[in-house]
């Protein structure tokens, strides 16, 4: 069954550029695909209006965003935490305090940040299914369960596991990075690096410090690497590392699922919609 959502009369139409006239509507949810300049979005609700603010959202904190790079180069280009004005933007200074707590630049916790704000502005909307994943960086609040399928590359795990997010681990911020399949600037080797926390900026930025960590000839000793960093972040949830055919973990992740579809069938349903026919609990 396909819903046609009409434009929300806030969108920047010169902002947004449309990767599907429709929006899907499976199983109660709605699901939008859209990108906003550099942001690649997709968006999961119940509630139409829940998906209208998020894409909102996005654009009104990347606007601030972008006027406060500009005023403030160090901030975009800092490898190293720094700190902001107590009257810098909100997307500014959730990014800036995330990057602190995981020793990294700011600018890498950006898209979890847009993510966390864009999530918490859908639930304020009295919608009880709130997924917002920005590029990879996933913020929610469901009372339902979400599944979740992790792309590592060229690892022969890519695809064949994922995350089934309960409504007892909402709220939830999950974040991958990775140096063999993101374009994202990253000093290490791993094929995939998953950090959970309630905070998406914090669970991004901490993937990015810990994925600098997984490096050096030695796989099993590379993960274990970035374990021990992952283990000095606090408020994290739990981190898992993989790398070829290795997979190390710490802490509490959500309930691991085996995905028996294929790669193509992942991206199909964008990461997050993996029926109960493809997959089983581990």
């Amino acid at each position: 069954m396909l819903a046609q959502l009409e434009p929300f009369e806030c969108y920047d139409q010169r902002a947004i550029r449309f990767m599907s006239s429709r929006t899907v509507f499976s199983r109660g949810l709605y699901r939008k695909r859209v990108v906003i300049e550099q942001s690649n979005l997709l968006i999961i609700s119940d509630a139409p209006q829940a998906i209208f603010v998020a894409l909102n959202s996005i654009i009104h904190h990347r606007k601030y965003l972008e006027r406060y790079i500009k005023d403030h180069p160090k901030y975009r280009f800092s490898l190293e935490p720094i700190n902001c004005e107590d009257d810098a933007p909100e997307v500014i200074k959730l990014a800036a305090f995330s990057a602190q707590l995981a020793n990294v630049g700011p600018m890498a916790a950006i898209p979890g940040a847009l993510a966390e704000i864009a999530v918490k502005d859908m639930a304020h909307q009295g919608s009880l299914v709130n997924l917002f994943e920005n590029g990879g960086e996933i913020a929610s609040i469901s009372n339902k369960p979400i599944n979740v399928g992790i792309y590592a590359g060229s690892s022969p795990l890519s695809g064949h596991i994922g995350l089934q997010l309960s409504p007892e681990d909402s709220p939830i911020g999950i974040a991958t990075s990775s140096a063999t399949v993101s374009h994202a600037l990253s000093f290490g080797e791993a094929d995939a690096v998953i950090i959970t926390a309630s905070s998406c900026a914090l669970a991004d930025a901490a993937a990015t410090a810990v994925c600098n960590a997984v490096k050096g000839s030695d796989i099993e000793a590379s993960v274990q690497s970035g374990l021990e960093v992952a283990e000095t972040i606090p408020q994290i949830r739990a981190a898992m590392i993989i790398r070829g055919k290795y997979i190390g973990k710490i802490g509490k992740l959500p309930r691991l699922i085996k995905l028996n579809g294929s790669i193509d069938d992942l991206f199909e349903v964008s990461l997050h919609e993996i029926f109960p026919q493809k997959m089983r609990l581990l």
